[in-house]
């Protein structure tokens, strides 16, 4: 499979190029439906990548051949399409654009050194967009917009615009106009501001270029003018405003040559409306992606340090420098094996070459330190399903590695004599909690490693044992996520169920009790004698558990007073009503009694759990839940509806203020059997945009009618 280079429409050999400074690293980010995958297969058709651009039913070359994509009809992960335009190798890294698979979109960006920001002109753009925005302004990454779908009925490029500009901010125009066919709707061609020229894609692609209609004069007059001041406005040359504002006619070459460096140093983002399925705008925007975006010379590298943690030198893009890669994504495919996806920013990475490969890990996701030597028997460029194989991966560019027995999501790929760890980047916390079931034993070991392979590729999983609930819980970004996860787990062959997931409480008394303990049995002519008297009082939440010894006069010998608590601490961890922990408590043996000879360690820890269960029936046992603190980043708009269903949820609200921009800040303590679905919940009621953060901060007395609940339904589980 991997090395049929015509497989699925893909044309000719692997794009191939030796210098850092003919390659391009774009990731397309956008909302879920607004046409990345669409416009990257058309630039693949444009550029002849592949012979046309495909479909979900056909197989298509770029991201949803993955059968999870075609069920949910939409992307559900990374994929890099890399073409060639005018001798520059653009690796395209096309992402989901549903926020359930944030963990793709944070490799895409990992990997890419500018950004294409995909708005369709029919739908506009979600709240996630305006905040991706902000986060690439952070790091200073290039950034340009794409307004696709100029063929919709309800396509409003000016008003896209608009929107554009309101979320975005400043130095962002278009550098055409769309120029719409006789029919008054369909969009014919482009009007180019700067070369005030007609390019006219009536009659296909590439376009016929020619003078602009007389109509077209005033629009070019007024648009093109806010172009070249916002242009000049960022010029090196400090002299040019003042001479554009004299009147002088500033050289077309120079506007272009000052609109590239602006571009690839981040002050400006060019506009360029796009129709995939008529082609209008693929040769403008390969023209930005190629001339104005940075190649990776021009882009920060992160830092490395020694597996040690001691600082190295700063990378350079250099392939002959030191070998630093880094693995950004690891699949499964289903033929090849495990397939990883790696940006080399130092050195070159050949077939066969020794290399150390080397994790930071998170352990409490089931990543832990790893380190380890391979050699790569083949180096792919990846076309969605489709590798095919190159000699070397230059630093800048990416490739894919198969077969790899170690490489994980962010592990680092150096020299073997030489190993690197490349700094780690931010992930979010999966706040989705899912409860699967192996349905018979079998199923359990191949769930395991089915399992082990799914989180080590995708750190935006963790998967937990919980030692209390006794349940296998994999926490997700979301709903979408879990169900990609599941539908892999058991293309995989293994026979699976989810159930409620379960929230660890604890038990402990509300008021002091008394209980008697007395074991006395005969067993084959030996006998089993334990007697004691305990008095248990609770004690103030986080103290923990206290053992006290009052006997008087001997009635239990010293030696099985440590038994006693022994079988108390025992029963305490099996919980007393409803399975779960007790805490919080003060133990008090008074009393009791022992026989010479039938007494036994055995004998009295039976009857220390004996009496802590009679304490437990003659007095008042109360459940406790774990409350978390929340913090909630919302648009302002949905702070009122966010507070009102915290206190819901019977959270308390601590208070509000403000966050960057038009969002706000919701600080909440809630309890956690509150917040099992509040990963969803939260999405439905913000439209997407809500995000939050939940913390541990204590134990509190679940209400009465909710622990009888609980208890009921331990009732049934145990049986």
């Amino acid at each position: 499979m991997a090395q049929k280079s015509q497989e699925k429409g893909v044309t000719g050999p692997a794009p191939v190029v030796e210098e850092p400074g003919r390659v391009r690293n774009v990731v397309l980010v956008g909302h879920s439906s607004a046409g990345k995958t669409t416009l990257v297969e058309a630039l693949l058709a444009a550029t002849g990548t592949i012979s046309r651009a495909g479909s979900v039913s056909e197989g298509t070359t770029v991201s949803d051949h993955d059968p999870a994509a075609v069920k949910q009809q939409r992307s559900v992960a990374l994929a890099c399409a890399p073409l060639m335009y005018n001798d520059i190798k653009v690796n395209l890294l096309d992402t989901p654009g549903y926020a359930d698979f944030v963990g793709e979109l944070r490799a895409g960006l990992r990997a890419a050194d500018a950004a294409l920001f995909v708005v369709s002109a029919a739908d506009g753009m979600d709240a996630a967009t305006g905040a991706l925005w902000e986060e690439c302004a952070a790091v200073g990454m290039p950034r340009a917009v794409a307004v696709t779908r100029l063929d919709h009925q309800r396509a409003d490029f000016d008003e896209t615009v608009a929107i554009c500009q309101r979320v975005f901010g400043d130095n962002l125009l278009p550098l055409y106009l769309p120029m719409f066919g006789d029919d008054g709707h369909t969009v014919a061609g482009l009007i180019g501001l700067i070369t005030q020229r007609v390019f006219d894609y009536s009659e296909g692609y590439p376009p016929a270029v020619r003078e602009p209609d007389p109509e077209h004069l005033p629009a070019i007059e007024e648009y093109r003018n806010a172009l070249l001041e916002g242009i000049i406005a960022e010029s090196e040359d400090e002299t040019l405003m003042d001479r554009y504002l004299a009147g002088e006619q500033i050289e077309e070459s120079v506007i272009i040559d000052d609109l590239e460096k602006a571009v690839a140093r981040g002050h400006f983002y060019p506009v360029v409306g796009v129709c995939a399925e008529t082609s209008v705008g693929l040769d403008a925007l390969l023209e930005v992606l190629t001339r104005g975006f940075p190649s990776p010379l021009e882009h920060p590298l992160p830092a490395v340090a020694g597996l040690d943690g001691s600082p190295r030198a700063p990378l350079t893009c250099d392939p002959a420098g030191p070998l630093a890669a880094e693995v950004v994504k690891t699949t499964i495919d289903p033929y090849v094996g495990r397939v990883s996806l790696v940006r080399v920013f130092s050195g070159t990475l050949r077939p066969d070459q020794p290399v150390h490969i080397a994790g930071h890990g998170m352990a409490d996701r089931g990543h832990p330190d790893h380190d380890s030597d391979e050699r790569f028997t083949h180096l792919y460029s990846p076309l969605g399903s489709s590798l095919r194989e190159v000699p070397c991966a230059i630093a800048g560019d990416i490739v894919a590695v198969t077969k790899s027995t170690s490489a994980e999501t962010g592990d680092t790929i150096s020299a073997k004599d030489a190993p690197l760890l490349v700094e780690p980047w931010e992930m979010p916390e999966p706040l989705l909690p899912v409860a699967i079931v192996a349905k018979s034993r079998s199923d359990e070991d191949a769930l395991a490693k089915n399992l082990g392979r799914l989180v080590a590729g995708d750190p935006t999983m963790r998967l937990e044992r919980n030692p209390e609930t006794h349940q296998l819980v994999l926490w997700c970004m979301g709903e979408a996520h879990a169900d990609v996860v599941l539908d892999r787990l058991r293309a995989g062959g293994v026979e699976l169920e989810t159930e409620p997931v379960r929230v660890a409480l604890r038990e402990t008394f509300a008021a002091a009790s008394k209980g008697h303990g007395r074991h006395v049995k005969q067993s084959g002519g030996h006998g089993q004698y334990a007697v004691c008297d305990i008095d248990v009082e609770p004690l103030p939440r986080g103290s923990g558990f206290e053992f006290v010894d009052k006997v008087v006069g001997g009635a239990v010998p010293n030696s099985y007073i440590p038994s006693v608590e022994k079988g108390v601490r025992a029963q305490m961890e099996r919980g007393i009503t409803a399975g779960y922990p007790v805490v919080d408590l003060r133990v008090t043996l008074v009393d009791g009694k022992a026989h010479s000879v039938d007494s036994s360690d055995a004998a009295f820890q039976t009857a220390g759990a004996l009496a802590l269960r009679e304490a437990a029936e003659k007095g008042q046992v109360v459940l406790l839940e774990p409350v978390d603190t929340v913090t909630v980043w919302v648009p302002d708009q949905f702070v009122g509806p966010v507070m009102s269903d915290l206190s819901g949820r019977r959270g308390r609200v601590l208070g509000t203020e403000t966050g960057n921009g038009d969002r706000a800040v919701v600080r909440a303590e809630v309890p956690t059997t509150e917040l099992v679905r509040y990963a969803v919940e939260l999405r439905a009621m913000t439209s997407g945009s809500g995000t939050f953060a939940r913390s541990f901060v204590r134990y509190e007395t679940m209400p009465a009618h909710l622990a009888e609940q609980v208890k009921k339904e331990a009732a049934v589980r145990h049986g």
